[in-house]
């Protein structure tokens, strides 16, 4: 599944002021601020997107029913109140009156209503509707068994929506600030089929900011949103977005002045900057890993997955390269997702085996042939070092030659999508705090590792109508213990929110699904 991705996916916000600019941009307008993106946005659809930048963009342009505090827990957003059925089944949303679109027309429950479905219409094929499919009737109807009217989402009246869920979730407010849920505005989506959240020209939203430029590859602007139903706490009258996808160019934008704050410094440069207290860790929900498709040769067979993934050896390559504060994986469920009391991936321990001269032996009777295997990655300089340190770890421990090939960001999660890859870089940051976050990737039927295993999907369907957290709890760790046996990943290390931070700057916050929120954000 790609991410919000994948994230190696690790798209990311900086905030930036332009030197040399003038009125509103001006460097001593502290009424504006500045964010750079590792990279272009794929789109603005919030149903269709799944890296952090295009996350943190959508934060900024829409809204949801709720909006996740810097803990990651949903507070009152267009929804101002909600009523939960004493079965936990049912969940009834009161809006706050007079909502309106950045073009003035007017938002319903009939707006939430339509893009919540349209998230789950097959038609559409968003690779987020898996996470509705908590609500009644809305895996059928994605799956066309089930028909649209039979979904458990419904506009009672303009102001009022009602929920009716499969089973109990105590996430379920928390999932509702994530993108996906966010509604989209019917009049434009429909006039504008073939893009209409690929230019400024055609974004309606209904967020904090309103977008008023777009200049591809290049450069985001945006404007404080005069219809935002709460415009007394945005701080800032304008954001700027230039583009770039090096981290060196970014970091240069930070030290002359031009940056207020960047997400993952170089992490060569992470000693320069605590000296210089610009550089700070924040907490975060993820994991990076290498991502196997299992239906392209020779990862088709699970004993040349388990040698590739033994002969990987974290230490030095997380000491010498990744650096930046990052501790090595051996679960794919990351430390700080409690359930049933406990930590989670404490309770897992360590499902990682790591052992090149087994990996050696394993591979030599798998029947691998010696051709050459290709590590997929999107450009970045962290990613290549990445790929070459594994590179030479395969070498050395295989004797395996293994070809790089870096693409564009856009290109390369279309690439995992379509399963055009045999190994590639992932990342995945928490929507949400619980495992099944995780989990349900590789039981959605288009998840990037085309890993669809009948067993598998039973175990995950038992952990969501199952209602005791023990048996849950269990459940989901023998669901990711079938990861590790089925080797469909590589993973990594855990991810943190590595920024480096101009000091004025003031009112942000890092979430720990990895989204940076700049409502309040201010010099």
């Amino acid at each position: 599944m790609k991410k919000r991705a994948l994230l190696a996916i690790f798209a990311v916000f900086m905030f930036v002021l332009m030197a040399g600019g003038c009125g509103s941009n001006s460097a001593s307008d502290s009424k504006t601020i500045s964010m750079a993106l590792s990279n272009e946005p794929s789109s603005l659809d919030p149903a269709m997107t799944y890296g952090l930048s295009e996350s943190d963009v959508e934060l900024a342009i829409f809204e949801g029913l709720t909006r996740a505090d810097k803990k990651g827990v949903a507070q009152p957003a267009l929804a101002e109140k909600w009523d939960v059925s004493a079965d936990g089944l049912t969940y009834t949303f009161h809006l706050r009156k007079d909502l309106k679109w950045s073009d003035g027309t007017p938002i319903t429950a009939k707006d939430f209503e339509y893009s919540w479905k349209r998230v789950l219409d097959p038609q559409l094929a968003s690779g987020n509707a898996y996470m509705l499919f908590i609500i009644e009737g809305a895996e059928d109807y994605n799956s066309e068994k089930g028909s649209a009217d039979k979904v458990g989402i419904k506009a009672v009246d303009d102001n009022t929506l009602q929920v009716k869920l499969v089973e109990p979730a105590a996430y379920f407010l928390d999932l509702t600030a994530f993108h996906a849920f966010y509604p989209v505005p019917k009049h434009t989506v429909e006039a504008n089929k073939d893009g209409w959240a690929g230019n400024a020209e055609t974004i309606v939203g209904n967020g904090p900011f309103k977008i008023t430029k777009w200049t591809h590859s290049s450069e985001i602007i945006l404007e404080k949103n005069e219809n935002y139903w709460n415009p007394s706490v945005v701080a800032s009258n304008s954001v700027r977005m230039p583009i770039s996808e090096s981290k060196s160019t970014r970091l240069t934008m930070l030290e002359s002045n031009q940056t207020d704050l960047i997400v993952d410094p170089p992490p060569a440069d992470e000693d320069r900057l605590k000296e210089k207290g610009l550089y700070k860790v924040e907490p975060q929900l993820g994991t990076s890993y290498y991502i196997f498709n299992v239906t392209k040769a020779p990862f088709d067979k699970v004993e040349v997955r388990k040698a590739f993934a033994m002969a990987v050896t974290r230490k030095d390559m997380i000491e010498k390269v990744v650096r930046n504060g990052k501790k090595a994986a051996n679960t794919f469920v990351p430390p700080g997702i409690n359930v049933n009391g406990k930590d989670f991936a404490e309770e897992t321990g360590s499902l990682v085996v790591e052992d090149p001269a087994q990996a050696k032996k394993i591979l030599a009777s798998s029947g691998y042939n010696g051709e050459p295997v290709t590590i997929l990655y999107n450009t970045n300089e962290m990613n290549k070092a990445i790929a070459e340190s594994i590179q030479a770890m395969w070498k050395d421990a295989l004797g395996v030659n293994v070809e790089l090939t870096n693409q564009e960001t856009k290109v390369f999660y279309a690439s995992r999508e379509n399963g055009e890859y045999q190994v590639a870089a992932a990342n995945w940051i928490a929507d949400f705090a619980d495992p099944v976050n995780f989990l349900d990737i590789f039981t959605a039927k288009d998840n990037d590792a085309q890993y669809h295993n009948a067993e598998y999907n039973a175990i995950m369907k038992a952990v969501h109508k199952e209602v005791d957290p023990a048996k849950r709890a269990q459940l989901m760790h023998q669901a990711e213990k079938k990861l590790f046996d089925d080797c469909v990943i590589i993973p990594l290390y855990y991810t943190s929110q590595v920024i480096a931070v101009n000091p004025k700057l003031t009112g942000y916050y890092c979430s720990p699904t990895g989204v940076i929120d700049i409502i309040k954000a201010h010099k």
